[in-house]
């Protein structure tokens, strides 16, 4: 089983949205998929639960890092929920080590049952993250175009606590990092100036997907996207035409990180990328 998690330090970049697409499409490829929320606002466990698609535990999150949990639906999709309970693992810095123990050794106990793994991690740098981080095979970083968020780069690979640099040299030898995701992109001057300044600044954590000088992963904003996070539909099964046109211009990007996660596909290593930042 590969895990990925998606990992930002900043809320409402539309990371949720991103980590609902891969689960629904990796296990629309035939993958057995895991869903973690590790998120207590739940924004992961919302879509994918009223998607009918997962069999759902009967236990939190929460349950993976105090554990040991119970056992899981017998189901090719299976989603562990995010809840308020998750908050209070932060305030107990004494069970630290044993919370990140557990969540490894329950990945470890279910890695013949799942093809993939994908968590989803709140925006505070905590206990949470730390876990997630220490256990997983890849990152994915998914990022709004606005200065506040490309300036948080750096924080994502060389952060005192959660930096993925320091993670992989400590923690997790194993970790890669697949790129960074530009969420919501818009087709504004605007918007346009932002993805070319951060290709040309961080041009080391773009997620190719083409040849082309701007074949980049990326999702744009389009509020069908929105709409089938509150709805739990899958996206390329909406019947509007503009959901459709959606995934046929988001697809792309969607099956690349899939692909990085279920092959030997290179991903970025973290301190590579940290030094590639660094230079520039």
């Amino acid at each position: 089983m590969k895990t990925l998690v998606l990992c930002n330090q900043k809320g409402g970049v539309g990371k949720s949205a991103a980590a609902t697409l891969l689960a629904h499409h990796l296990a629309q490829r035939g993958q057995r998929v895991l869903a973690i929320d590790l998120d207590h606002q739940g924004n992961f466990s919302k879509p994918l639960r009223l998607s009918g698609r997962v069999a759902c535990t009967e236990f939190g999150a929460e349950a993976l890092l105090t554990g040991p949990a119970g056992p899981l639906p017998d189901h090719r999709f299976v989603l562990v929920p995010g809840g308020p309970a998750l908050l209070g693992l932060e305030r107990q810095p004494g069970l630290h080590t044993p919370f990140a123990r557990h969540l490894r050794a329950f990945l470890a106990a279910v890695d013949a049952a799942f093809d993939v793994c994908v968590i989803d991690t709140n925006p505070n740098p905590d206990i949470r993250v730390i876990a997630a981080l220490a256990s997983c095979d890849f990152v994915l970083s998914p990022i709004q175009l606005n200065q506040e968020a490309m300036d948080g780069v750096a924080g994502l690979l060389n952060h005192e606590r959660v930096g993925l640099r320091k993670v992989k040299a400590v923690l997790n030898p194993k970790l890669s990092l697949i790129g960074l995701l530009p969420m919501m992109v818009e087709p504004t001057p605007f918007q346009r100036a932002n993805f070319v300044q951060i290709v040309r600044a961080h041009h080391a954590l773009m997620i190719r997907i083409g040849d082309g000088p701007g074949a980049f992963a990326a999702i744009p904003r389009r509020s069908c996207i929105a709409e089938a996070q509150a709805e739990g539909a899958v996206l390329w099964e909406m019947k509007k035409t503009a959901a459709r046109d959606a995934w046929r211009e988001i697809e792309p990007s969607v099956a690349r990180i899939a692909g990085i996660v279920t092959s030997t596909a290179t991903a970025i290593q973290p301190a590579e990328a940290a030094d590639a930042t660094a230079t520039r």
